[in-house]
């Protein structure tokens, strides 16, 4: 039976002499869970999966892995997990298959066992004609799911993916996510996500947000989003004083940025043609949205305390 939690950390910390990369993470990740970690670039993520995948020592605190000590089972736990990195770990001057059959005999896979593995991923990735090409030749999105085929080749029980899709465009990222999904249902691993494209999030079991180190705990995304707000309003106006006004005794304080006003809608009734004949002139646009994760992010880890963000 695979234990409850696949990842545990307490009051994992790491600092770089008197800065905290990361202070005092608590992390509780259920089997099977597909979670993301949050946050803005230098924000702690690659840092938190640095230790988590024992690359780096924690300065205090523990984590477990599989129920294994990242701090006494080091080995065990290189073994345990998968690592997708930010910046590819694949030689671009040797073929695919060469790439994939040396990263299988760093996992002591068998030849014949590692050639069944490599087709196999190959397939799912459709890249089987390119094989026997250099990486060199490949795509970005074809080049990066070699790398997600590298970090699953032995079947890791966690699968790290820290900024899996930085630098591809839309629809290679769509594509890279429809294989890890494809991933997670065949072979029921644990999958921990680092992003800044918080859009990419939202099929999380469960997403964390992190700022300067710190963990803000979050939820399941699509509830974070249903109790944020019904419609984000956004106003572009010269006398942006003037408008808030108007306007904050009914939404309260907005988002302020320069001559742009974002305020937070939980009426789901709200006429807002009638609003936008109420300002008249006094606004130069007017629109509402449905809020999505990046306005989580905005209201609830770095919200408004003066009407201005900084």
């Amino acid at each position: 039976m695979a234990p409850k939690f696949a990842i545990r950390a307490s009051g994992l910390t790491k600092r770089y002499g008197q800065a905290a990369a990361v202070n005092n993470l608590d992390l509780n990740i259920q089997s099977g869970q597909f979670y993301g970690l949050l946050g803005p670039n230098g924000a702690g993520k690659s840092t938190t999966i640095h230790m988590l995948t024992t690359m780096t020592s924690p300065t205090d605190g523990e984590a477990f892995i599989a129920e294994k000590s990242v701090l006494k089972e080091p080995v065990a736990i290189r073994g345990t997990v998968g690592l997708v990195f930010q910046d590819s770990a694949l030689d671009r001057m040797m073929t695919v298959d060469e790439n994939l059959q040396f990263a299988a005999a760093l996992y002591n896979l068998k030849p014949v066992q590692a050639n069944e593995r490599i087709e196999e991923l190959l397939a799912i990735f459709g890249l089987q004609k390119k094989r026997h090409m250099k990486l060199a030749a490949l795509s970005g999105g074809q080049r990066r799911a070699v790398d997600i085929a590298r970090g699953v080749l032995h079947k890791p029980k966690v699968l790290f993916l820290d900024e899996p899709t930085i630098g591809l465009d839309l629809p290679n990222r769509r594509a890279i996510w429809r294989f890890v999904d494809q991933l997670r249902k065949e072979e029921g691993m644990t999958v921990f996500l680092t992003t800044h494209y918080l859009e990419e999030a939202v099929t999380c079991d469960r997403v964390d947000f992190i700022q300067k180190g710190e963990l803000q705990y979050g939820g399941a995304p699509n509830a974070l989003i249903r109790d944020l707000a019904v419609y984000i309003l956004e106003i572009d106006c010269a006398d942006t004083e003037a408008v808030n006004r108007a306007l904050s005794p009914q939404f309260g304080q907005p988002i302020w940025e320069d001559e742009h006003l974002s305020y937070r809608v939980k009426d789901k009734n709200v006429d807002f043609t009638q609003l936008q004949k109420s300002l008249g002139d006094a606004v130069i646009s007017l629109q509402w949205r449905k809020p999505n994760l990046n306005d989580v992010y905005l209201w609830t880890v770095c919200p408004p305390e003066t009407g201005v963000v900084t």
